[in-house]
């Protein structure tokens, strides 16, 4: 236990600031782990928020914010064009081929 005056208000302070690290870690790591369960555009958005707001706060390193999202963007590349690829595959299958 502090002794000082300035020493109780100083643990008050530091027992605030952890609830409000461990609320915005929390956070940023749902969104990543929604997206990661549906990637799509408007979720991207909505990650990229949280980790931006992380490293402003100084929860996360800038350089570790840039990595995550550059990582998600990919992700979200890579499942749009995998959708285009089931979506044309899908439809060149349904139209019928012409015998000669």
């Amino acid at each position: 236990m502090p002794v000082t005056k300035s020493a109780q208000g100083a643990l008050k302070q530091q027992q605030r600031r952890l609830q409000e690290n461990k609320r915005t870690k929390r956070l940023y790591k749902e969104a990543i782990k929604e997206f990661k369960k549906n990637p799509e555009e408007k979720n991207l958005s909505r990650v990229f928020s949280q980790i931006d707001r992380a490293a402003k706060k100084n929860v996360i390193h800038k350089n570790k914010a840039a990595r995550l999202k550059t990582q998600l963007s990919k992700l979200a590349i890579k499942s749009k064009t995998q959708s285009r690829k089931k979506s044309a595959s899908k439809s060149s299958s349904k139209t019928p081929k012409k015998s000669s």
